[in-house]
This record gives C-alpha cells, structure tokens and sequence, in this order.
C-alpha cells in the first residue's frame, strides 16, 4: 500500500487543551486511518513550522486525502501537508523508466 506523511500544525487553542490534559493521539488517529481503509504507522510531535507527523498507508490517494480531512474537521489543526513516500524499489523504477526518455529543455 501506499505511504504519505502528514505534517500538521495544531492551533493555539488545541495545545491549550493539551497542555491542561495531555493525550496520546495515536489510538484515535489509528481508528480513523482504520476506518476509512487505511493504517497508521507512527505519530510523532516535531519542533519547529510543523507540531508532528503521521506517517500512514491507504490503498490510494483519495483514501489519504480522506483521512486527512476527517482528522482536520474539528478544527483543531491550523495546517497541514502530505506528501506520498516512494519506497527505495518504487524510486529505481521510476529511475529506470526515466532513463528510457530524453526531453530538450526550452532554448
């Protein structure tokens, strides 16, 4: 299956909550992923633009969006950005397939 990581950034207000009743996210966020057809395999808090990042599977792209989207109703998440991971195997095909092709750059 497919992987992506979602970088998140929670709002003032949700690490108000936090910080007066701290709670490990994972299980809820693990549901969810379950839920929609998808799995997640880690959530880790981050320093810096972005408070963490999921790493999950689903089947396809629209699943990931979905689980994103539903993780965000609330309204506890100010921001957020998912990228889909290439395994080392899938990158050398793609290398592969690249190197079967030329392209002129504009002149």
């Amino acid at each position: 299956m497919p992987r992506y990581m979602t970088q998140f950034a929670y709002t003032a207000e949700a690490w108000a909550h936090l910080a007066k009743n701290p709670v490990d996210r994972s299980a809820a966020i693990g549901a969810l992923a379950t839920r929609l057809g998808g799995k997640l395999i880690s959530l880790d808090y981050t320093m810096g633009e972005y408070d963490g990042v999921i790493v999950s599977e689903g089947p396809d792209d629209i699943t990931a969006m979905a689980i994103v989207i539903a993780a965000i109703a609330p309204g506890h998440v100010r921001a957020t950005r998912t990228t889909r991971l290439y395994s080392p195997d899938e990158a050398i095909a793609a290398m592969k397939m690249a190197g079967t092709a030329s392209y002129s750059a504009p002149s």
